[in-house]
């Protein structure tokens, strides 16, 4: 059949509706409301979902899942030491460097170092105050967390692509993002202003699922046999304390938690390689001293003990 223009004006408003109503799923297996998802995309609704995820936390810390502990070992410091997200490539690792609109740390860019550190390539980024980055299908998907926001498809000699916003928001303006994770032609994205895990098909670029986030605090993803592994935090101010929780990558089901000990590295990025977790300390954390964390610029291994 064909649509005239106001039909498919008025096709598309149905799906995005079906989208937001049909959206999955909260941490601990329900489903987010159409009027939930509605009011992340409003401004005006911000206060209102932010006490939603202050609920959804309280719930989530009550709820019957299985909690382990980790800790964090040292491996090498990244090229600019301020890193905020890692991904694996064949050749070892690519890591995002940080650089605050206030102007800590060097750059956006992002380089690709071998499992010693040593750095094989340096790719310049468009991307602002990186937080979250993911490697696939030969491009770097850049999570900008600072105007102009977005996700940055950056190429190997370093130029843009696209940009593009993340979805279910104003078309300027999608929200910040905390973590990116690319997985058989998706991006899951940490969509802040969402508050969730979205999950977002690369070549349409139209939302698939929300995974709502509990957590107050959220950072990168990681995949692992059909569950995402997330860095969260049980607060955002300065004594956050950071773990690791586990979804059902189909359902949204929150499967478990891991606690980092003490004196562990401060997590920001995640990725998994042969079933051995790795990260990334940024150096920054909200209401800490600059690289108060003892890894500050560190990437480092997890060990679930």
């Amino acid at each position: 059949m064909i649509l005239s223009p106001r039909q498919e004006k008025g096709e598309a408003a149905v799906r995005k509706r079906e989208f937001i109503a049909g959206a999955l799923t909260l941490g601990l297996g329900a489903m987010v409301s159409a009027q939930t998802a509605a009011r992340a995309q409003d401004r005006s609704g911000d206060d209102m979902a932010r006490r939603d995820a202050e609920r959804l936390a309280r719930e989530t810390r009550r709820a019957d899942v299985p909690n382990r502990i980790v800790r964090t070992t040292d491996l090498f410091s990244s090229p600019e030491g301020y890193p905020n997200a890692i991904d694996i490539a064949p050749e070892g690792l690519w890591i995002a460097e940080q650089r605050t609109e206030e102007g800590i740390g060097i750059s956006n860019d992002a380089y690709l170092v071998d499992w010693t550190g040593k750095v094989l390539r340096k790719v310049p980024t468009a991307s602002r105050n990186t937080s979250g980055m993911a490697f696939g299908e030969g491009h770097l998907w850049m999570g900008a967390n600072a105007p102009p926001n977005g996700i940055f498809q950056t190429d190997m000699r370093g130029r843009t692509v696209r940009h593009r916003q993340i979805p279910l928001g104003p078309p300027t303006n999608g929200g910040g993002c905390h973590g990116v994770m690319y997985h058989e032609g998706k991006l899951y994205l940490a969509a802040l202003r969402l508050r969730g895990i979205l999950r977002v098909d690369v070549r349409s670029w139209q939302p698939e699922l929300l995974i709502a986030c509990a957590f107050p605090r959220m950072h990168d993803l990681a995949w692992d046999n059909g569950t995402i592994w997330m860095i969260v935090g049980d607060s955002n101010t300065d004594d956050s304390a950071p773990a690791l929780a586990r979804y059902d990558a189909a359902t949204g089901r929150l499967l478990e938690t891991a606690t980092f000990a003490p004196g562990s590295a401060d997590p920001h990025g995640l990725t998994i390689r042969n079933g051995v977790f790795y990260g990334c300390d940024a150096g920054i954390h909200p209401g800490w001293p600059h690289r108060h964390s003892r890894s500050s610029g560190a990437i480092f291994r997890i060990d679930f003990i």
